[in-house]
């Protein structure tokens, strides 16, 4: 059976791609055309083709998405949008049912993927890790981002949980951010993209419901650098708590 069930997340990831390169495809002349927008046009009108998107992508692959606690999120009010980050299958979910337009912090080198990268880049705010200057603008843009209204998505942890833990540790990126900007904290859970995709798999997927549910927001208002660390402390216990009790 182990050899039957190998073989056949193989073909499963294959297929997945394969349907994703053609909706894909399907999908980057609009994107192409948005992209020449300024801001927030840019992004309140790349949301919705996200959206469709992955409406349709998802399920196809059989990975229906299921949302709760989107009341939360407050009519004329934007947040910093926090989430685990289990899998590359985070990025397709976070963005897209975040409920309204929502830009994210995303690595310099995706973007120069053909075709793909001009998708990618468009919905985000690209930083190259290995340069200060980079890392500096990326923060100033976060910062004309939440003050256009558009939601901020992240991820604190930095990277891909790899680790045992149920959430790693968080940086104070999102934090300083949410903090400078007096903008909530909106924690989000994901749950099943790392049995999906599975970091120690090569080429090899399983299809599953996938469960993003958003937890009350964290205010800001009165904060400063001071409060980062106790900030990122409660959200961090937020999450992780709601994270094993939900599993």
């Amino acid at each position: 059976m182990r050899a039957v069930a190998k073989i056949a997340g193989h073909i499963y990831f294959v297929l997945g791609m394969i349907l994703f390169v053609i909706t894909m495809l399907i999908v980057f002349i609009p994107i192409w055309l948005i992209s020449f927008l300024p801001e927030p046009q840019r992004a309140k009108a790349l949301h919705p083709v996200f959206r469709l998107w992955m409406g349709i992508y998802m399920p196809l692959v059989g990975c229906p998405i299921i949302r709760k606690g989107k009341e939360h999120f407050k009519k004329g009010e934007n947040y910093v949008v926090v989430t685990n980050h289990n899998s590359l299958v985070d990025i397709p979910v976070s963005s897209p049912w975040i409920p309204g337009p929502n830009k994210t912090l995303a690595k310099i080198e995706m973007s120069r993927i053909p075709i793909f990268g001009v998708i990618y880049k468009t919905g985000s705010i690209l930083v190259d890790r290995k340069k200060e200057n980079s890392r500096k603008s990326s923060f100033n843009e976060m910062q004309r981002v939440l003050g256009m209204g558009v939601h901020l998505c992240l991820y604190p942890e930095g990277t891909r949980n790899k680790t045992k833990e149920p959430i790693q540790r968080f940086y104070d990126g999102a934090f300083i951010a949410a903090i400078k900007a007096q903008k909530p904290v909106m924690p989000g859970v994901i749950f099943n993209t790392g049995r999906i995709l599975p970091h120690d798999k090569k080429a090899w997927a399983r299809p599953l419901p996938i469960r993003f549910h958003f937890l009350e927001p964290v205010p800001t208002e009165g904060m400063t650098m001071n409060d980062v660390a106790a900030l990122k402390e409660k959200v961090h216990t937020l999450m992780t708590d709601y994270y094993l009790a939900h599993k």
